[in-house]
C-alpha cells in the first residue's frame, strides 16, 4: 500500500469504498465518518490513497471533489482515464467503463483529464418514462 500505514482509520475509509460501487463525495464521506474521525484525518487518508493509486478523484457538479476506486493503478501511474456520469436528479456519480482517447496536443503533455457527463441515471430515467397503456387504441 505504499507510504500509507494500514491503520484502523484507513480500514474505515477503505470499507466505505468497498461497500459502495459508486463514487463518494468528500463532503458525504466526512459526514458519514464524523463519529469515527475528524475531517482532517479523512482528507489526509484520501490524499494518500490517491497518491498510492488506490483511489482517483475528480470534480463533480458545483466543484465538489469526488473519489472512486482505481482499477490497475499504482503510485506512479494512474490508468483511470474515463468519464464520470452524475445524475441531475438523485446526485449519484458513477465511473463509466468506456474508453476515452485523449488527443495528442502539440508542445503539451496531458497529465490529467476530467470528463463529467450529467443527465439522468438509469434508475431516474426509467422511473420517469411514461408507461405504455397496452389497452389504449
Amino acid at each position: 500500500m505504499g507510504v500509507l500505514r494500514k491503520t484502523k482509520s484507513v480500514d474505515i475509509v477503505l470499507t466505505a469504498f468497498n461497500q459502495d460501487t459508486t463514487a463518494i463525495s468528500v463532503i458525504a464521506l466526512v459526514e458519514q465518518l464524523h463519529s469515527e474521525m475528524n475531517k482532517t484525518t479523512v482528507y489526509r487518508i484520501l490524499n494518500k490513497l490517491e497518491d498510492d493509486g488506490i483511489l482517483h478523484s475528480f470534480l463533480g457538479k458545483n466543484g465538489h471533489k469526488w473519489y472512486a476506486k482505481c482499477h490497475n493503478c499504482s503510485s506512479s501511474v494512474h490508468q483511470d482515464i474515463h468519464p464520470h456520469f452524475q445524475c441531475i436528479n438523485c446526485g449519484k456519480v458513477e465511473c463509466l467503463d468506456i474508453n476515452v482517447q485523449i488527443p495528442n496536443i502539440p508542445n503539451r503533455k496531458v497529465e490529467v483529464s476530467q470528463i463529467l457527463l450529467q443527465g439522468k441515471c438509469e434508475d431516474c430515467y426509467n422511473s420517469q418514462k411514461p408507461e405504455h397503456n397496452v389497452n389504449a387504441k
